[in-house]
C-alpha cells in the first residue's frame, strides 16, 4: 500500500444466527494472507468502553431498556471505536474489519424498534463522523434458519429473546438498504456452507484488492 493511502472500512451484517463470526475469522486470515495490514474489531465493543456498553445493552436482566436508551447507547460504543480506533487505522493506510456497523442501527434500531430513520441518520453524521464502509457484506437467510442456528449458542441475550416478527423486521431493513446502495452492499447467501459463504466474500471484496471489477 502507498504510503499516504487512506485505508478501507469493510463491515459485516447481518440477522442473529447469519454466522458472522465464523465469515469474519475466514476472511481476516485471507486478507491477511494478501498482505493487508488489518485491524479487526466489533460493535458494539471494540473499545474499553464500547466493551462495557456491550455488557448493558445485551444484559438479559436489562429487558426495561427502552428503544430511545438502546440506539444511544449504541451509538456512544460507536462514536468511541470511530475516534478511538477505526478512523485512526484507516488514516494510517490500514483497513478495518468491522464485526457490525452503522447500518446494524438502521436494521435493530430502526427496523426492529421503531426508531425513525431521520433520527439515526443525525446521529450517523454526528457520533460516527458520517463514516461510510468501503464495502459492507451482508449475510442474509431466512428468520427461522438463523434463530435454530443461533438457539444452539447458549442462553439468550436482550436481544435474541425477541420474537420472529422483530427479526423478520430486521431482515427487512437489512435488504432495503441493500437494494438502495448496490455499489456498497454484497448480499451473500448465509444458508450455503460456510467454505461457499467465505468465497462469496472473497469474490465481493476483490475489487478493492484490485483482483476484479470495483
Amino acid at each position: 500500500m502507498n504510503q499516504g493511502q487512506r485505508g478501507r472500512l469493510i463491515t459485516l451484517e447481518g440477522g442473529e444466527g447469519a454466522g458472522k463470526s465464523t465469515l469474519l475469522r475466514g476472511l481476516e486470515a485471507h486478507l491477511r494472507g494478501q498482505g493487508i495490514d488489518l485491524v479487526v474489531t466489533r460493535e458494539p465493543g471494540g473499545t474499553v468502553v464500547g466493551e462495557s456498553v456491550r455488557g448493558v445493552v445485551l444484559a438479559a436482566a436489562n429487558n426495561d431498556l427502552c428503544a430511545e436508551a438502546e440506539l444511544l447507547l449504541m451509538f456512544a460504543s460507536r462514536a468511541q471505536l470511530v475516534r478511538q480506533v477505526i478512523e485512526p487505522a484507516l488514516a494510517a493506510g490500514r483497513w478495518v474489519l468491522c464485526d457490525r456497523f452503522t447500518d446494524a442501527s438502521y436494521a435493530y434500531q430502526g427496523g426492529g424498534r421503531g426508531q425513525p430513520v431521520e433520527r439515526i441518520a443525525e446521529l450517523e453524521r454526528w457520533a460516527a463522523l458520517g463514516l461510510r464502509p468501503d464495502i459492507t457484506l451482508l449475510l442474509d437467510l431466512p428468520v427461522s434458519q438463523g434463530r435454530a442456528r443461533a438457539a444452539g449458542r447458549g442462553d439468550a441475550d436482550r436481544i435474541e429473546v425477541e420474537g420472529d416478527a422483530f427479526f423478520e423486521r430486521i431482515r427487512g431493513a437489512y435488504r432495503q438498504r441493500a437494494a438502495a446502495d448496490p455499489e456498497r452492499f454484497r448480499v451473500l447467501d448465509a444458508s450455503a456452507l460456510p467454505d461457499a459463504v467465505l468465497a462469496q466474500a472473497i469474490d465481493g471484496v476483490a475489487g478493492l484488492l484490485g483482483q476484479g471489477a470495483a
